[in-house]
């Protein structure tokens, strides 16, 4: 795209369209992070189709595409390997009476991927499901109900359990607020004080959001765990394939008893996992004598669409590290836009940061504190530019061309970044302030 000013406001039947969203859906989308107070102003309301790395919008708008599918799409839309797969099981039937030839194709694919093959694998389909899956099975095993999940980390379920610790906590029993506890991330000082203080059944954590941990963090986890009787939760929903070495266990060498995946397990089709060791997960089986563990069982968890996807993703990641590649990817990136920024000065206020795998960008106040303004001035020019996300976070679709005008568009926000530093962003912002999400009150 060469014409930086191409892309305009949404039309008025856009904003009809918007405005249908509305109507007919809580808060305009089906997901919080889409919703019309995560983008500026100019974000195209409603998108028709994606390729590559690319999106069209309804005006027909083109746009390179960042954080595709909420981080699931790590091969880019309309992956060939993805659709073909997909394509043949839609042709040999959706759902059936009894398991499927692919449901133990899909599951061996994953644990030989997992390099688990002692492991056992149970499909769902999303990743609120599988951590949930994985609590009852911890609860379970150990007769204890306390989960302490770690507070440095944004997101492990939309079940009460976890959402009861949020801001966005209204219609959630204090009873079940009060089994969630929570310890810091990288802190094994915290955590065995936690665990000796309270009888918990499950340690639920990341790996890692954007930095890594002190030599000795994951060890120490599994030790405490192991001397507290306690279950080990790793979720890796977003580290799953898209961190180097295939997942963070193998990238880290991590030890948990139970992990969980999903996201860019389908390149953005619907298929979740919870695995995890032979003698706990058998628990939600029928070869033990031990009272009975509602594991999981969805109408859907075994549709053919999402496991076809599944495989296809885990075929081209036992060929190519796909984590490696997107990280590689992510570090060219984040150097050329920093460059970018360090000539408009503004490179302490607007920059790109993090694990090229997971890019994203911060944009801070005059102060050097966080600003949710021009967050939304920043994404405003990147919109105007023809980018679109509220991260950087790629796809191996992702290529010279989307970095090239990804750079000019930064250019373009940059050069306003600055000028709404000296004199701030009246007559420069277009609209609203975007604002987090994790909010009590609108």
């Amino acid at each position: 795209m060469d014409d930086l000013a191409s892309i305009r406001p949404p039309t008025a039947a856009a904003r009809d369209l918007q405005q249908r969203a509305h109507r007919a859906i809580p808060g305009g989308a089906h997901t919080y992070a889409k919703g019309d107070d995560q983008f500026p102003r100019n974000a195209p309301p409603l998108l028709v189709r994606g390729e590559g790395a690319r999106v069209w919008d309804s005006d027909g708008n083109e746009f390179v595409e960042y954080g595709g599918g909420l981080r699931a799409i790590v091969l880019g839309h309309g992956h060939p390997h993805v659709v073909e797969a997909v394509q043949k099981a839609i042709v040999d039937g959706t759902n059936f009476a009894r398991p499927s030839v692919l449901e133990v194709e899909a599951a061996e694919d994953l644990l030989a991927f997992l390099d688990r093959p002692d492991w056992m694998v149970k499909f769902t389909k999303n990743g609120s499901d599988a951590n949930s899956s994985a609590l009852r099975l911890a609860r379970a095993a150990t007769g204890r109900e306390l989960v302490a999940v770690c507070r440095d980390q944004p997101f492990f379920s939309v079940e009460d359990w976890f959402i009861g610790t949020t801001p966005m906590d209204a219609g959630i029993p204090a009873a079940v607020r009060d089994l969630t506890v929570a310890f810091p991330y990288d802190d094994l000082d915290a955590l065995r004080v936690l665990l000796a203080d309270r009888t918990v059944a499950a340690v639920v954590m990341e790996a890692a959001k954007y930095d890594d941990p002190s030599p000795g963090w994951f060890e120490g986890v599994r030790r405490l765990c192991d001397e507290t009787g306690t279950v080990f939760v790793l979720d890796e929903m977003i580290t799953g394939v898209r961190w180097p070495g295939r997942t963070a266990m193998g990238h880290y060498g991590i030890q948990p008893d139970l992990a969980t995946y999903g996201k860019a397990l389908g390149n953005g089709f619907s298929v979740s996992a919870v695995t995890g060791r032979r003698e706990l997960m058998e628990l939600g089986g029928l070869h033990h004598d031990r009272p009975r563990v509602f594991l999981a069982s969805y109408t859907h968890g075994a549709e053919s669409t999402g496991l076809a996807a599944c495989r296809a993703v885990t075929a081209v990641g036992m060929e190519n590290d796909i984590g490696a590649g997107i990280a590689a990817r992510g570090e060219a990136l984040e150097a050329r836009l920093n460059a970018v920024s360090r000539a408009c000065g503004v490179d302490e206020h607007f920059f790109a940061w993090g694990p090229g795998q997971v890019l994203v960008f911060v944009t801070r106040d005059a102060d050097g504190a966080p600003s949710q303004v021009l967050r939304a001035l920043a994404m405003q020019e990147l919109v105007a530019g023809g980018v679109l996300g509220t991260s950087l976070v790629m796809s191996l679709a992702h290529g010279e061309s989307e970095f090239d005008q990804t750079v000019a568009a930064w250019e373009r926000a940059a050069a306003v970044y600055a000028r709404a530093l000296e004199d701030g962003t009246a007559g420069l912002l277009r609209g609203h302030p975007t604002s987090p999400v994790w909010r009590r009150y609108n």
